[in-house]
């Protein structure tokens, strides 16, 4: 019997993580279909999988984050899922988040839940979740939801009529920046993103600090985000981004930023075509032909 929720999982040479990361699906006290997308792992992640009799679509090469979830959420959309659980292959559940979150999608007015993220001791909150969530869990405190502007996708909840309206994530993003782009369409769409505060898991990173060179490529691929948006003034993104960008150069002394105004600028005309197709009711999963 086909369950309510399917749980998506990307994996590329997982092992370190992948036995603790489905067994804690298994675990769940809310039953679950599970689908593993790997994208070319070399280190027995596969293997294991198989061993383990999950389900794994096995890609020749790395898709990217975005396009191998794309595959899941595809199959949400095409049978007729309620809901769609993003989780790392680094990230682990509690036995009651499914439940909680899936609860929690009966309000209605979010598209995207996440427990709170733990780091991998499971005692504290994630270093990234709390800079970007914890300011909005203190301010909304008594709340059952907390809305939040953004929640990394390692551990998402979408509920299925977001997924329509939504679709999948934009392949203007190879690595960082689709969760992002995602939210803002959600947004567009008329969906909040929110933390459930009574729900909790663990995504476990610590171990893989961001180095100078990587916080610097986040800073130069929020343009990409930004442009993206189909929410933006499109002539004041087009415009500003390189402004801003510069400014970003000067303030760290760094030339990443002066050297990636040109390769924005270059992307252009394919960021605006995907834009204007990131509006189209379940953009990058349903096939252009289908809508004819």
């Amino acid at each position: 019997m086909k369950s309510e929720i399917l749980v998506i999982v990307v994996t590329f040479n997982g092992m370190k993580w992948i036995e603790r990361c489905i067994s804690s699906v298994f675990s769940s006290d809310t039953p679950s279909d599970l689908l593993v997308i790997d994208n070319g792992s070399t280190d027995g992640t596969v293997e294991w999988l198989q061993r383990h009799n999950v389900e794994v679509l096995s890609q020749r090469s790395n898709l990217g984050f975005g396009a191998a979830n794309n595959i899941g959420l595809r199959r949400a959309l095409e049978e007729g899922y309620s809901y769609v659980y993003l989780l790392n292959q680094d990230a682990w559940v509690g036995s009651d988040t499914f439940r909680l979150l899936s609860d929690a999608m009966e309000d209605g007015r979010f598209g995207i839940l996440s427990p709170i993220q733990l780091d991998g001791s499971g005692k504290k909150m994630d270093r990234q979740f709390a800079k970007r969530c914890k300011k909005y869990l203190h301010e909304q405190k008594d709340e059952t939801i907390v809305e939040v502007p953004f929640v990394m996708a390692s551990h998402w909840m979408i509920s299925r009529g977001c997924l329509q309206k939504v679709g999948g994530f934009s392949p203007a993003f190879n690595m960082y920046g689709e969760d992002d782009n995602y939210i803002d369409r959600a947004r567009w769409n008329g969906y909040l993103c929110g933390v459930v505060p009574a729900a909790s898991a663990v995504h476990d990173r610590a171990d893989r600090p961001v180095n100078k060179d990587q916080r610097m490529f986040l800073k130069c691929n929020a343009s990409v985000v930004h442009v993206s948006n189909p929410a933006a003034w499109e002539l004041l993104r087009l415009i500003g981004e390189p402004l801003r960008l510069v400014g970003i150069g000067c303030l760290h002394f760094d030339g990443a930023p002066f050297r990636f105004i040109g390769k924005l600028i270059k992307r252009y005309p394919e960021l605006l075509k995907l834009r204007r197709k990131s509006r189209r009711p379940g953009a990058f999963l349903i096939d252009d032909k289908k809508r004819r």
